[in-house]
């Protein structure tokens, strides 16, 4: 088992550290006391990032750039046959995968908020590091994305806390050491991992017990599985929702651009906040934040209404993309039902004529496991088009096709199949009028492919 401290003051060696996850990490080591350098095929706009930190990279892979490692770091990407991974392994360096330094940070710190879910974690951190940035509270924070308020996914700071989403894919969060944990939602995704919803379960289940008796489960108190969590958790438990809950968002109204204001009533009062995202669920997202900001670091809600007001969406989250023939087209990563669902909600009160939604779903497990689930999701589009499936990391063993989806989901909304991005952008120069909005979803390659549409 690696300990952390015997590196401090050496070089720990990123295989990979272009990305968004470990350009940060490497940022956070730097702040305590590291020297991080690394390597990467490319550069970055998170390269560009670690330059603005003094931290050295070199772009290809050599065995070479392992020169002076104490510590090597690898990601999940990075696999035995990359030059720099073998030539570790040969000469005996000790090696580390990216989830299990993400777990040993976390041990550096007194306090470890974890925000976990299956939706909305990314969302969730980001709020609550700009409530605590608008707040002068300065920690240490990991996001799994791209925030423009921080320039990258990390922020540093010397206040002995940590806030971090915390990943259930492959178990991933285990790794961590939290004190406090907040669960948003438990929902049947990665099954391409998971056997089924026990089996999600049980690890959240495993994660809830790392905490110490004397932190808090934070629970969202209309997800019937937190919530259970939660009570089977020991130690204190603080529900947010939009009842019964110890804070909850109430007398909700949405603006012309389809942007919600609410009332954040708890013990400590009654605030009223603005947000400039669109959607129900991103109350809740910034609800679960304004709990954990509240009773963790004792911030009074009605000082973070002036961050929230300040909040954008990190990338790939109802993201503009531009407009043509005054169609504007949006793109968001949602790629399980239940987060299809919730952002189709929020772009039902965004201004536009009819709403089209081109989904592209990220695997053959996926369209196999959820078919039936993408087959009600799709409710407040007004036209449905699905392309080709992107195989992600599965086989395509011929057991689904795009079109068993189209037929699924035109059971209940319209849906045609057109295979490819190109095709797609003919046919809606063909059919989309001025005034309508296209929102392209998934967590596949339809964040690049959506730039065809333009």
């Amino acid at each position: 088992m690696v300990e952390l401290q015997q590196y401090k003051g050496k070089k720990v060696h990123f295989i990979g550290i272009g990305g968004c996850s470990m350009s940060g990490l490497a940022v956070i080591l730097k702040n305590l006391g590291f020297f991080p350098k690394g390597s990467d095929l490319n550069r970055s706009i998170f390269t560009e990032k670690l330059e603005e930190q003094g931290i050295p990279f070199i772009i290809g892979h050599s065995a070479g750039n392992l020169t002076d490692a104490a510590l090597v770091v690898y990601s999940a990407a990075i696999k035995p046959g990359n030059v720099e991974y073998d030539a570790a392994k040969e000469a005996r360096i000790p090696m580390i995968e990216r989830s299990v330094l993400l777990g040993l940070i976390s041990e550096q710190f007194d306090n470890v908020v974890c925000v976990a879910g299956c939706h909305g974690k990314t969302t969730i951190t980001s709020m609550a590091a700009l409530i605590l940035k608008e707040n002068a509270v300065d920690l240490t924070v990991h996001i799994g994305g791209m925030v423009d308020f921080l320039g990258g996914g990390v922020m540093t700071g010397e206040y002995p806390a940590f806030l971090t989403e915390a990943c259930e894919y492959v178990e991933s969060f285990l790794e961590l050491k939290p004190t406090h944990i907040l669960i948003n939602n438990v929902d049947d995704d990665h099954l391409d991992y998971y056997k089924d919803m026990d089996a999600i379960y049980v690890a959240f289940e495993k994660f809830v017990a790392l905490k110490p008796t004397g932190g808090v489960v934070f629970a969202y108190a209309h997800d019937p599985l937190a919530m259970k969590l939660a009570r089977g958790s020991n130690g204190k438990v603080i529900t947010y929702g939009f009842e019964n809950a110890d804070y909850t968002a109430e007398n909700i109204t949405f603006d012309e651009q389809g942007y919600p204001e609410f009332d954040v009533v708890s013990s400590k009062g009654t605030a009223r906040m603005h947000l400039n995202v669109v959607g129900k669920y991103n109350v809740g997202n910034a609800l679960a934040a304004v709990t954990v900001c509240s009773a963790v670091f004792g911030i009074e809600p009605s000082d973070m209404a002036d961050a929230l007001k300040k909040y954008h969406l990190v990338g790939r989250r109802f993201e503009s993309m531009g407009s043509k023939n005054g169609v504007e087209i949006v793109h968001d990563y949602a790629h399980h039902p239940s987060e299809i669902a919730a952002c189709l909600e929020g772009a039902s009160h965004y201004p536009h004529k009819k709403l089209w939604a081109v989904f592209q779903c990220n695997s053959y497990t996926r369209a196999k496991t959820l078919k039936d689930k993408y087959a009600v999701c799709f409710g407040d589009a007004d036209t449905v088009i699905v392309p080709d499936i992107y195989p992600g990391r599965d086989i395509d063993r011929g057991e689904i096709h795009a079109t068993d989806l189209v037929e699924a989901i035109g059971k209940n909304a319209g849906c045609v199949y057109v295979p490819t991005f190109e095709e797609i952008a003919k046919y809606l120069e063909e059919h989309a009028k001025p005034g309508d909005l296209v929102i392209t979803l998934g967590s596949g390659s339809v964040n690049n492919e959506t730039r065809k549409l333009l």
